[in-house]
């Protein structure tokens, strides 16, 4: 079985948390990235010769995605609190702001892809599915491809000969390749072997002599094969080439280093809740290792001069943007955040291999502490060794917190990745079980005050756990869950009602048992502990209709509850509003877990230094 797509993007670290600079294709000192504007994420641009900078944005509700083409032109993308909008743009150094490219329907952004000859692609998903649209920086965009698929935009190539249009890995178009006209070039099927694009190659590598490929078009593709990701390269007329040299066991993503020179990529790999990086010269067929501190990369991008630029974290560090050669970035100060405990890994013996998790415990006082399992969401992705505000904020409140990275994640192979043996849901259930138990044999935390929080597929799996084997747990919060599958489907995007018919088997119509077998609703009256659900009244992923369908069945069984609501979407940039969740979840842990704190906080608002 497939696994979805993650639900939500990497757990949040609210204000705390930097966004990697993009550099100007034709001046690298010049920058763009998303910072903290009092407690909002908006856009800001950077200038390194001069030292100076300022911000471009002033949104209420945040800004976060942006971008820098070769004119210098900033791209930013104006949503609503629904998350609905358009690309705008201003110059660097200031100026209107106009559309960016005219004719284009307003959506959530899905795709933007920039050449420095000024052609430009955008990528869209609204109501009438996905498109992309092709123009020049403020002139009208021309439609070059409709569909009601599940589909984003990778890239365009450089010469504006070729657009690359990702689907699901695993579906039968995971990678097509269109003509400016909308013609269909090639198709990478992905039925056999997942199979996803990761952007051409810049105009110097496309003509470096690659295999006998001197001036032709290069686009870098992954492949999983055999138990492995590999890494390859696909060609007009030439088609896909697997580099045998150049594979990896888990998780793993490339991207092109631009400028002149031999065809290098730099690639990022996630192993065991930790990251490498490595460099791949394609003309010589040579990896190797790139020296990076142990712990966790959330990002990295190469530069033209060689350099690499990353944000890096570990459990007891806050995310920073740095550079290897140690070049200045912006958003490089550093934060006096509070930092709590140990931090140990733990595996625990399970049907398809260890369960890896890692297990955060206070230094100040003795063991056993009351647990809380802090369960990621995805559940394509995975918990790392990584500074996250809410394991400070329990732990330096007297919890133990543990971080499952349970069957489903991402980070330990394919065959982890796709082992769903005990059905959807329950599957990651029997890991948080398994895990519980072995907490509490190893002494670290003890029956009778054992928690559950997560978000979105995080809070899922909170919610699955409380209502399936509603013994073992003192309390739950589950922050923008998925509670009714059935109800879901109905209200969500097409992206998503795509990957629940593959998770599924079917639509709700087609095999409602499956989604009936899943769904918490269904065994929401069996919870005895306290339970607190944070919802959205905006958000698109996890909508909710089927929150209130869920609280529902919670009424009709006499079931405490608590509700708390937000005007917001799925992914908040507005990092008052995070806190606020953090507060009221660690108010609501406190009251539920015997001998807990009769208070908790997060961490106080961060001091430069």
């Amino acid at each position: 079985m497939t696994p979805p797509a993650p639900r939500t993007a990497t757990r949040t670290y609210g204000v705390y948390r930097p966004v990697l600079p993009v550099t100007s294709p034709r001046n690298p000192d010049r920058m763009v990235y998303t910072g903290d504007a009092d407690g909002r994420c908006e856009i800001f641009t950077w200038d390194r010769s001069s030292g100076s900078g300022r911000q471009l944005t002033d949104r209420p509700h945040g800004t976060l995605l942006c971008d820098i083409d070769g004119d210098e032109a900033v791209w930013w993308f104006d949503e609503d609190r629904g998350g609905s909008g358009a690309w705008r743009t201003q110059d660097f150094d200031g100026g209107p702001d106009r559309t960016a490219l005219a004719g284009v329907p307003a959506g959530r952004p899905a795709g933007l892809a920039l050449t420095e000859r000024g052609m430009v692609a955008v990528g869209i998903r609204g109501a009438e599915g996905f498109s992309v649209h092709l123009g020049r920086r403020g002139g009208r965009g021309t439609p070059v491809l409709r569909t009601t698929d599940s589909a984003t935009l990778c890239d365009l190539a450089p010469d504006g000969g070729l657009l690359a249009v990702s689907g699901p890995a695993h579906s039968a178009r995971a990678v097509t390749l269109l003509t400016p006209d909308g013609a269909t070039a090639a198709v990478l099927s992905g039925t056999a072997e997942r199979t996803w694009a990761l952007g051409f190659a810049p105009a110097a590598a496309s003509a470096s002599g690659l295999g006998g490929t001197s001036g032709r078009t290069l686009l870098l593709v992954m492949r999983e094969r055999a138990g492995r990701y590999h890494l390859g390269v696909w060609t007009p007329g030439g088609g896909l080439e697997l580099l045998p040299w150049c594979s990896f066991d888990t998780e793993t993503t490339a991207r092109w280093y631009p400028g002149p020179g031999s065809a290098r990529v730099l690639l990022r790999q996630d192993r065991h809740g930790r990251s490498r990086l490595f460099t791949a010269d394609l003309d010589r067929g040579e990896l190797t290792r790139v020296p990076t501190p142990e712990g966790s990369i959330l990002a990295a991008s190469p530069a033209a001069d060689g350099d690499v630029h990353l944000i890096w974290t570990d459990a007891v560090n806050v995310p920073r943007a740095m550079s290897l050669s140690g070049a200045s970035l912006p958003g490089q100060s550093e934060w006096r955040l509070p930092r709590f405990g140990h931090r140990r890994d733990l595996w625990t013996p399970g049907p398809d291999g260890p369960v890896h998790t890692f297990v955060t415990t206070p230094s100040d006082r003795p063991a056993p502490h009351p647990l809380v399992l802090l369960v990621h969401g995805g559940p394509a992705d995975h918990d790392r060794d990584a500074y996250d505000p809410m394991v400070q904020a329990l732990v330096g409140s007297g919890y133990a917190v543990a971080r499952v990275n349970y069957r489903g994640s991402t980070g330990y192979g394919p065959r982890w990745r796709s082992a769903w043996s005990e059905g959807v849901g329950h599957t990651q259930v029997a890991d948080l079980v398994r895990a519980r138990a072995d907490l509490l044999d190893r002494g670290v935390g003890r029956a009778g005050a054992v928690g559950l929080c997560g978000t979105s597929w995080g809070g899922y799996l909170t919610l699955l756990a409380m209502g399936t084997r509603p013994d073992l747990w003192d309390v739950g919060v589950a922050v923008k869950p998925l509670a009714d599958c059935a109800t879901a489907f109905r209200h969500s995007t097409p992206a998503l009602r795509a990957l629940d018919t593959s998770l599924f088997g079917g639509t709700p119509d087609e095999v409602p048992d499956a989604y009936a077998h899943a769904s918490p609703s269904s065994y929401a009256a069996a919870i005895r502990s306290p339970l607190l659900v944070v919802a959205a009244r905006r958000d698109a992923k996890c909508p909710p209709e089927q929150i209130e369908a869920y609280l529902a069945v919670l009424r009709a069984g006499g079931v405490p509850h608590e509700v708390m609501w937000l005007d917001s979407g799925h992914d908040g940039y507005d990092g008052a509003e995070h806190l606020a969740v953090i507060r009221r979840s660690l108010q609501f842990l406190g009251g539920g877990l015997p001998s807990a704190p009769d208070q908790a906080e997060p961490p106080p608002p961060p001091e430069r230094r």
